[in-house]
């Protein structure tokens, strides 16, 4: 049996299970390293699974200057060394969806597999303005609620019918491990997102998975991404909304293990 989860903290902090080749796990978002325990749990028993606290997150010490995607995928890099691994493979969820492409374009030598759950290859692709998006996340905390006051109806919002109570509160947990101005960076972040122009320049093996329910990712920004990078499958999961790792663990994992295999094998 996999032992259990560990807890490393310093400048990139994470929860790390298993041994073997590192598979690296970038929440969204409203998450943090705790929110990955299905993942940690089943993984772990042929990989060592590596789940981050975004820089600012959780435990993970916040970053100098602006935040923008360059940076986080630099961050990602310092992850792998910092688990003492050169490759690994990467797993981003949402914003940690769009985190792992730049970190795929900007370090492909550092990427061994990709795959990018309730993502999208750029920002606003349904007419939503930056502003807009901004103005609304952000209302919460400009009326002095904190990211953990507010976590409950985030998660709700987003999540889909097949969240049961204890993912649920896991979930809500996760959110409410974020400082407020670690959120609010993040938020300044996520509209600046676009790799449209790039994306056939991903070398790494990839998986595309979308939640049929999904109406903050819908299913055809996952279709987007996977008729743009070579290589790439694209899976529709049926009744899931946007945390598909929490909502449909089973099939999620399914599909990483047959994934992380294929690649492990073919050593492409």
């Amino acid at each position: 049996m996999p032992d259990a989860p560990r807890d490393v903290d310093g400048p990139i902090a994470w929860r790390e299970a298993g041994e073997g080749p590192v598979v690296v796990l970038l929440h969204g978002l409203g998450g943090s390293r705790t929110a990955w325990e299905p993942q940690l749990a089943a993984l772990s028993a042929s990989w060592r699974v590596v789940a981050w606290d975004l820089p600012g997150y959780g435990a993970s010490a916040p970053l100098p200057g602006p935040l923008d995607f360059d940076v986080l995928a630099d961050a990602a890099v310092r992850l792998f060394d910092a688990a003492g691994t050169e490759a690994a493979h990467l797993v981003g969820l949402s914003f940690g969806g769009m985190i792992a492409q730049h970190t795929a374009l900007r370090h492909p030598d550092r990427v061994r597999s990709l795959t990018l759950l309730a993502t999208s290859p750029a920002f606003g692709l349904d007419g939503t303005t930056a502003d807009a998006w901004r103005s609304g996340r952000l209302a919460p905390l400009d009326a002095g609620r904190t990211p953990a006051d507010i976590a409950p109806e985030v998660i709700d919002a987003i999540a889909g019918p097949g969240l049961t109570a204890a993912a649920r509160a896991e979930q809500v947990a996760a959110m409410a491990r974020i400082p407020e101005e670690a959120l609010r960076r993040a938020i300044a972040c996520l509209p600046t997102h676009d790799t449209r122009a790039r994306l056939g320049e991903v070398t790494a093996p990839t998986l595309v998975v979308a939640g049929e329910l999904d109406a903050e990712t819908p299913p055809g920004y996952g279709r987007a991404l996977a008729d743009a990078i070579p290589r790439a499958r694209f899976v529709l999961v049926p009744g899931a909304g946007h945390l598909l790792p929490a909502e449909m663990p089973e099939q999620v994992n399914a599909l990483l293990i047959e994934h992380l295999a294929r690649v492990e094998q073919d050593g492409s």
